[in-house]
């Protein structure tokens, strides 16, 4: 598989936010262990975790569909350290799911839409590649960035009109 097939993952996971309400963000995790000394993969890719936002059906300010799918991730592995994984995520993560990005240690992360009020891999800040943290990682922008943002778009517009009809 490659990026544009995982992202149509994560565009399901965010169709399954909007269904429950949630602001339409989908993500997930695909992991792929390298040989730390030639750097070749060890074993084919395989998806571990995948997320839709929650932050309104379970009242939780850290339930962004990225940072549920990376605790996920950790659980199914084991481990904190999230090393040969892949975040795909839908809209540009903000500053606390770019820090946890950093803190886990993921090789990369993918995502469709940027984010223009909150982006922290690129648009409004740029975390993954600050020099003054201990890790840096890739990350790979606008990626099925039109689909991406339409989700959010077409939902942002559902609720507007849904406010003018009362």
């Amino acid at each position: 598989m490659n990026d544009e097939e995982y992202m149509r993952m994560a565009l399901e996971e965010a169709q399954r936010a909007a269904d429950l309400g949630e602001v339409p963000i989908g993500a997930v995790v695909v992991y792929q262990p390298i040989d730390k000394g030639t750097r070749r993969p060890l074993a084919e890719p395989r998806v571990i975790a995948r997320a839709c936002n929650v932050r309104e059906t379970q009242q939780d300010p850290a339930g962004h569909a990225e940072f549920v799918a990376m605790k996920q991730a950790a659980a199914e592995l084991g481990v904190w350290r999230l090393t040969g994984c892949t975040v795909y995520v839908t809209l540009e993560p903000c500053i606390m799911c770019a820090g946890l990005m950093h803190q886990a240690r993921i090789d990369r992360c993918v995502y469709g839409a940027p984010d223009p009020k909150a982006g922290a891999l690129g648009t409004l800040y740029s975390i993954n590649s600050d020099k003054r943290l201990n890790h840096t990682f890739e990350v790979v922008p606008g990626v099925l960035a039109d689909e991406c943002a339409g989700i959010l778009k077409r939902f942002f517009a559902a609720r507007r009109k849904k406010r003018t009809e009362r």
